[in-house]
């Protein structure tokens, strides 16, 4: 499944590429973030995580050493399979 995206025109690889997720505050966010980055683009990853202003949600910002078109494009899909994650920006 192609996004169509035109990461490939816009993008020099490899390169730096920011992540930011936004799920339910819940502990296994972050945890199930990392698992995701890891299986497709595996490194040493620190994320910054903030709450919403009533808690409920978190934002996971990352940045990744992107290769591919094909691996942002798999990051973005699989990143918004999981059942916690509302958004990937």
């Amino acid at each position: 499944m192609s996004l169509n995206t035109k990461f490939d025109e816009l993008l020099e690889f490899p390169c730096q590429f920011p992540f930011k997720v936004l799920g339910i505050a819940d502990p296994a966010l972050v945890e199930q973030v990392i698992a995701v980055l890891q299986q497709h683009a595996p490194g040493d990853y620190s994320p910054t995580i903030k709450p919403s202003a009533k808690g409920n949600y978190h934002s996971v910002s990352v940045t990744v050493t992107a290769t591919s078109k094909i691996q942002l494009e798999t990051l973005y899909t699989e990143l918004g399979k999981l059942e916690l994650v509302r958004y990937v920006l």
